[in-house]
Formats: structure tokens, C-alpha cells, sequence
């Protein structure tokens, strides 16, 4: 039996005398915010379901509290997508960015300090250590600072800022390594933490050949899926950072059925895809996806639990990562759109329906200055538009498509000072009604109007602006700039009609040779 009311006096009394029943709550949607209080009240003397009269909810209210943040860890959803194109396929994503560290990693994090604490590797005043690629990091951060420890993170210093951001906010001291040399390099990043930890006694997690990370996976990850399935699972989809999700969970499945494929989603320029499928040994290139792919196998990874592995382009994991949030509706990150990717290629290549699980390993806020923003993705090539084989292909921000951020004559100081920093760029063109060019205005010219006279700030960008301006028609060659560039100039590209195309800045010629180089 279940009963609806509004919520009134009468309501509540009823309500909380009663024991037996499960009770469903209609709320107004414009009292929601005014009765939290009386909600509250009421879920804590009977079971029910609370509803919005503008928004369904479905399941149940959870009434009951944790004790600590880390209680929170696994369990997580899992959800089916429906517009995600995998052929005859259905493929269903675990939530992983629904821990509270935001990624799968907060799993191992919990196992392993927990395993060092009771086999009395870590004790209380031991600072920790780790070498990741900053999911690791965090995890171990947010169990740190419920344990009451001190850490330490080296990450390669190609982590997204995010990451980085997130680190240091819970607490964590990090250290950038270099992300362009291998395992056996003093400046490797596992390299880097080892040394740290045996110079300073300190507890180095080692997530690398930790068994712990395995066990994490066998005993919660994989178990969790198989319920959520009901066991009927046809091929499941996983990265290999560190070994643990793909070693732990791929052996629980494989247990319950033998006849589950293990599928290595990896970056391509990782050494793993060309292992699996060809038993062939290459060297490692370089990758921008985060928190996957290797130049080493670790020890703990069981790669004969592997069927098949699939080589993703760093384009194709950020732009499916993109595709997976306009069409589902989830905001994950990168390795999440290398995975998704390798679904596809798979349910793709099969002839009758199968079901596919795979994972969103860490929440997507962390990459929103990188593979969601779309002039990252045009600096770094991975949208594609209009080539014209000329000048114009070095603007960065172009004019004529509304992707710069120019200024007015008569804004103040102050207010351009602001846009600079809102925008991340340390130069702007001025322009006037008529769409004309008629200055440049940069870090160096409001430093020398407002060092004297803090007055300044307030006047306008004209007083200040540098008119002195080396104009190019985009037809111009790239040899042209080289002289500007030596003046410390930005060029001024216009078209046959004189119109503004946009600027060129030395930044922008360094990506565009940059981008000559093979991947």
C-alpha cells in the first residue's frame, strides 16, 4: 500500500505515527527549497519515496548516514547507453566518476593503504608517496587525509591543470616529471617517487606491483558488475594504467564465465595493443590521453586475459569523450573516451547482438580547459577546419568566425586587464567602429602605464596601446614573420580588402611547426 500527500500538518502526524508502510511524498516544486527541514524530519521516522511535482525521482531517499567519506567508495551505477552508435550492440558505462574522489581509482586507493596499515608498512608519521598519472594521486589524497597522513604525488607533466588543481587543494605536495623518457630514466616519473621514498623513509604506494590494486577490483569492481549484469555479460572494455582494473576484474569474470572477452582499449603509441594482438614488441611513442597506456608492462597486469586490444588515437578518445557528454550526458574523461572508442570498433565488428560493459573511469571537470574546450582542440589539431594554405591557417583565434577577443578604444585599463586574464592571452588587438585595427595592446604596455601612476588602471586602452602595427596579407610567407617576431611584434594579417583576419603571435608559429611533427 502506498499513500500520496502534500506535505501538511495532518500529513506529517500520520505519516511519522506510522511504522508499517511505505509512504510516497508529493512536493510542490516551488516549496522544494522551504521545507528541507520537514523532509527531513519526516524521512527519518518512515520509509518513503519523495517526488517533485516538476522532476520524478524513482528511487528510494537513502536515510541512513555514513561515517566516513571512504564509505562511499564503489557501489557505483551502472548506465545504458542508447544514442552512442555500437551497431547491433548494447553498451552499458559503470560510473566510475560517481566515487567521491571522482574516479575508479579511489577503489585501490582504500585497499592499499589499508593493506600497508594492517602488514605494518605504513604507520602514523609516515609521509606517503606515489607515482601517478593524478587519479591515483587524488584517491590517495582524499584516504590520507581521513587517515591523517601526509603526501607526496609525482605525476608526468602532462597531467591536465584540473588534476593538478585538485592535488594540491586536498592538501598533497606534487612534483612534475618529465613525460617525454622512459621507465629506467632518473627522471621517469615512477623513477622520481622510488628515490624520494628511499631517500626519506617515506611509504612508497607503488600502485605498479602493489597486489593490493588487483585485489581491490577481484573483490569489489568485479562483483558489482557481474550483479549488475545478472551475469549476462558478453565482453567487457578496460585500459591498463597501472594493471589492477584489468588484472582484478577480468580474472573475477573470467571465473564466472570463460567465455567473456577481455578488450584492451589503449592509446596508440602505447606498447600493450601491439603485444596483445601480435605478440610484437615496439617502442613506445607519446600520448595525450591520461591515465592509460604504457611504455613497460607492470608486473601485476595479466595480459593473457586479454582477447583482443584495440589502438585509439588521442583525436578519437577526446572527440568520442565529447560525443559521449552531447549524447548521453555524461561528463567523463579522457581514458573514458579511449574505452567508449574501442566499444565501438568491437560491437561493431560483430554479427548478432552482445552486451558490453566498459566504464567511465574519472569525471570530465578535470579536462574542461583541455579536450572540452574547443580552441585546445584546434590548437592541437583535433578539429578540423577550413585550410586556406596561407597566413590565415597560423591564427589561432580567427577574426571572421567571432573565435578571437578584441578591444574598444575606450575601455579602461582595468577592464582589458580582465579579459586578458579571463581569456589567458597577454596580447589584444584594438578596434575601432569601423572594424579597423588601430592598436595592440599588451602586458608590457599596461605595465609601463600603470607602474607610475596607479590612476591608469582607469583610463582608456587608447592612451596606452601601441600603434605602431606590422600588418601582412595573408598571402604573405611564413618567412615574413620571422623579422616581426625579432622586434617582439605580433603580425596583423589582413585580407585582399584589408580586412582583419586575425593576429599571429610566435606562440602561434611554434604550434604550427609543431603540428608538421609526426605523432
Amino acid at each position: 500500500m502506498s499513500t500520496q500527500w502534500t506535505v501538511s500538518e495532518d500529513a506529517i502526524n500520520s505519516l511519522t505515527n506510522s511504522s508499517t508502510h511505505h509512504y510516497v511524498i508529493l512536493v510542490p516544486f516551488q516549496r522544494v527549497a522551504s521545507i528541507d527541514a520537514t523532509l527531513c524530519f519526516i524521512m527519518q521516522r518512515c520509509t518513503c519515496t519523495l517526488y517533485n511535482a516538476k522532476m520524478q525521482q524513482t528511487s528510494p531517499c537513502t536515510t541512513s548516514p555514513v561515517d566516513s567519506i571512504l564509505d562511499l567508495v564503489g557501489n557505483t551505477p551502472m548506465l545504458k547507453m542508447h544514442t552512442i552508435d555500437t551497431g547491433l550492440c548494447d553498451l552499458f558505462l559503470k560510473l566510475e566518476l560517481q566515487n567521491p574522489g571522482q574516479s575508479i581509482k579511489d577503489r585501490i586507493a582504500v585497499t592499499m593503504i589499508d593493506k600497508a596499515e594492517r602488514e605494518g608498512d605504513l604507520k602514523k608519521g609516515v609521509r606517503i608517496i606515489e607515482a601517478t598519472a593524478g587519479n591515483t594521486g587524488i584517491a590517495l589524497a582524499l584516504v590520507a587525509s581521513q587517515k591523517g597522513y601526509e603526501i607526496t604525488v609525482v605525476v608526468p607533466d602532462k597531467m591536465s591543470e584540473g588534476k593538478i588543481a585538485h592535488l594540491r587543494a586536498m592538501g598533497a605536495r606534487v612534483i612534475l616529471a618529465r613525460s617525454d623518457v622512459e621507465k629506467g630514466h632518473p627522471d621517469y616519473y615512477q623513477d622520481v617517487a622510488k628515490k624520494l621514498a628511499d631517500e626519506n623513509g617515506w611509504f612508497f604506494v607503488n600502485q605498479f606491483s602493489n597486489e593490493a590494486n588487483v585485489e581491490a577490483h577481484y573483490a569489489t569492481t568485479g562483483p558489482e558488475i557481474w550483479a549488475q549484469m545478472d551475469g549476462n555479460i558478453d565482453a567487457i572494455v578496460i585500459g591498463v594504467g597501472s594493471g589492477g582494473t584489468i588484472s582484478g576484474i577480468g580474472k573475477y569474470l573470467k571465473e564466472k564465465n570463460p567465455d567473456i572477452e577481455v578488450i584492451l582499449a589503449d592509446p596508440e603509441g602505447s606498447i600493450l595493443a601491439p603485444l596483445v594482438n601480435e605478440g610484437k614488441e615496439v617502442s613506445a611513442g607519446s600520448w595525450l590521453v591520461e591515465g592509460i597506456g604504457e611504455d613497460f608492462v607492470p608486473s601485476i597486469t595479466d595480459l593473457d586475459l586479454v582477447t583482443k586490444g584495440y589502438w585509439i588515437t588521442d583525436k578519437e578518445s577526446f572527440v568520442t569523450a565529447r560525443e559521449l557528454l552531447q549524447l548521453e550526458g555524461v561528463l567523463a574523461g579522457s581514458s573514458t573516451g579511449t574505452l567508449v572508442a574501442a566499444a565501438k570498433h568491437w560491437a561493431k565488428e560483430q554479427s548478432e547482438p552482445k552486451r558490453i560493459v566498459t566504464f567511465a573511469c574519472d569525471h570530465g571537470s578535470k579536462y574542461l580547459a583541455k579536450m572540452f574546450n574547443d580552441y585546445w582542440m584546434l590548437d592541437q589539431g583535433f578539429i578540423e577546419r577550413e585550410q586556406h594554405h596561407d597566413l590565415r591557417d597560423l591564427i589561432s583565434r580567427r577574426h571572421e568566425t567571432k573565435e578571437d577577443f578584441t578591444l574598444t578604444p575606450t575601455l579602461p585599463v582595468i577592464q582589458a586587464i580582465k579579459n586578458m586574464r579571463l581569456y589567458d592571452i597577454s596580447q589584444m588587438a584594438v578596434i575601432d567602429s569601423q572594424g579597423q585595427v588601430i592598436g595592440i595592446l599588451d602586458e608590457s604596455d599596461i605595465l609601463l602605464g600603470v607602474i607610475t601612476d596607479a590612476d591608469n588602471f582607469r583610463k582608456p586602452v587608447s592612451e596606452f596601446m601601441s600603434t605602431k602595427l606590422s600588418t601582412l596579407p595573408s598571402t604573405a610567407s611564413i618567412n615574413e614573420l620571422i623579422p616581426l617576431f625579432s622586434n617582439d611584434m605580433v603580425a596583423i594579417v589582413l585580407d585582399d580588402s584589408s580586412n582583419f583576419l586575425g593576429l599571429i603571435t610566435k606562440i602561434d608559429l611554434i604550434n604550427h611547426l609543431r603540428k608538421q611533427l609526426p605523432r
